[in-house]
């Protein structure tokens, strides 16, 4: 069964991107599917007993819904974070720096949770799965949708069997998919990614990034995506479990950027203290991940969001806090009258 024959049974275009460390939750993903669309719990960070709670908590609001998972990516060397990590306890004072470690994220045990508890579709970051796990996936009636940032890896998704690719541009918010963080390739804009994955493959493309308003998800449809996948628009909702520090610096109008400062891995998000203090981080995730967590968790505690992680599009400032059925709506209703002007236009 290919994806979009999922994608045809949602009635709006829009799926609620997995956000971990707190926005996605059963409420969020399942007010948007109750809107029409397709949320999505996020797996990251979780182990495979919390994910199954939390998948029986939006079972009871909704029966169609997905679940994102990181796929595990190789251990950095110590040689390649040690010094990072040294220099953030030297100026951490009194406050803990995390032990910098590797994990799989409970990789096999979320795996097969979810070929005991299928959902609509698993969506896969950091990397392809083997082909053996796309089909395990589709095997119990779910969907596999793959994250890429590159034709090449486009290509490679599609040949393990995906039903749908997740594009991802550089302007979304939170962590960049791409399979090879270390790599120095060009990070590709979702316009002319849209055009060069659809180049490569007839596959469904689901368009990621900077898509805040009607207008943004009009162009993303019109240049070849069966959906679009929105996460930074939602993280103001009432249903999103957004921090307060976060919440605030997302509906101010700083700039963003991309950083390996909080996580050893780029990801997009609102320029702060701690972000342009180590631009100078190394690629080396889950470590710098786990050195970094006590601060983070402390610096949400109380309030500070100079040393919080703050995830976030470029087109973060659009945000609005509305509930999420209202976003979906209101997104809808947009998309659908630029694309009647667009039309006219052309007339």
């Amino acid at each position: 069964m290919r994806a979009d024959s999922l994608l045809r049974q949602i009635r709006v275009p829009i799926v609620q991107a997995p956000m971990g460390a707190g926005p996605s939750t059963p409420e969020l993903a399942a007010a948007v599917a109750g809107a029409g669309g397709l949320g999505f719990l996020a797996a990251g960070y979780k182990s495979a007993d919390v994910l199954a709670i939390e998948i029986s908590a939006t079972r009871e609001l909704t029966d169609r819904f997905g679940v994102n998972l990181f796929v595990p990516g190789p251990r950095a060397e110590a040689e390649r974070f040690g010094p990072y990590v040294e220099g953030l306890k030297a100026e951490a004072a009194d406050r803990e720096v995390g032990e910098p470690r590797w994990s799989d994220d409970d990789w096999e045990a979320k795996l097969k949770l979810l070929r005991r508890e299928p959902v609509a579709a698993i969506s896969f970051t950091f990397g392809c799965p083997a082909a053996e796990v796309v089909e395990g996936v589709k095997e119990v009636g779910s969907e596999a949708w793959i994250t890429v940032t590159t034709p090449q890896e486009a290509r490679i998704a599609a040949k393990a069997g995906a039903d749908a690719l997740i594009v991802q541009g550089h302007e979304a918010g939170a962590h960049q998919g791409t399979f090879d963080d270390a790599g120095a390739g060009e990070a590709i804009g979702l316009l002319a990614l849209l055009q060069l994955v659809r180049a490569e493959t007839d596959l469904p493309l689901i368009a990621s990034g900077g898509i805040a308003t009607g207008a943004g998800v009009a162009g993303a449809l019109a240049a070849g995506a069966s959906a679009v996948q929105i996460g930074t628009a939602f993280m103001l909702c009432p249903e999103a479990g957004t921090s307060q520090p976060h919440r605030r610096a997302i509906a101010a109008d700083g700039p963003t950027e991309l950083t390996r400062s909080f996580t050893g891995r780029r990801a997009r998000g609102i320029a702060n203290r701690f972000l342009r203090e180590h631009r100078d981080a190394p690629s080396a995730y889950p470590e710098i991940h786990y050195a970094t967590a006590p601060l983070r968790a402390a610096a949400r505690e109380r309030g500070d969001s100079e040393d919080l992680n703050l995830w976030a599009g470029q087109a973060h400032a659009l945000a609005r806090e509305e509930p999420a059925a209202e976003v979906v709506a209101r997104l809808d209703a947009e998309a659908r009258q630029a694309l009647r002007a667009a039309l006219r236009a052309d007339s």
